[in-house]
């Protein structure tokens, strides 16, 4: 990115509520971070993008509903979020050999911080699940 470039960009994009979204997210996330000339976070935020992704598919709202996966960078910080319509909150497992919590695991241990915002948006309903990068 040259210095002329504004730091401060969003992107986001709708994903149906299929397995294949999985990886189109995860394709998602590889063009912002090449766009963004972030390559150096790539293994990071493609694990973060895929668990998340995933999670709301499972987890998340209906099949049919889909998710939401956006983007922010504004030259200090990448945060990544997916949001769905679901109710519940998740959280992170207890190491139990079973599948329960290790992708949010992994999102805590790949990324500098995570959370959930209940009813992002003002709807009354649903949630996103963030993670964020420090970018030297």
């Amino acid at each position: 990115m040259n210095e002329s470039t504004q730091l401060s960009l969003t992107r986001s994009k709708f994903f149906l509520g299929e397995l294949q979204s999985v990886r189109a997210a995860r394709e998602f996330a590889r063009a912002l971070l090449r766009e963004w000339e972030l390559s150096g976070l790539h293994g990071s935020v493609v694990l973060c993008v895929s668990e998340l992704a995933t999670n709301a598919l499972l987890h998340g709202a209906p099949r049919d509903d889909g998710f939401w996966l956006r983007a922010g960078y504004d030259g200090a910080v990448l945060r990544v979020e997916v949001r769905d319509g679901g109710a519940g909150v998740p959280c992170v497992g207890e190491g139990v050999p079973d599948e329960s919590g290790r992708g949010l695991m992994l999102v805590a241990a790949s990324s500098d911080a995570w959370g959930v915002d209940r009813d992002p948006d003002g709807s009354g309903s649903g949630k996103a699940v963030w993670c964020e990068w420090k970018v030297p």
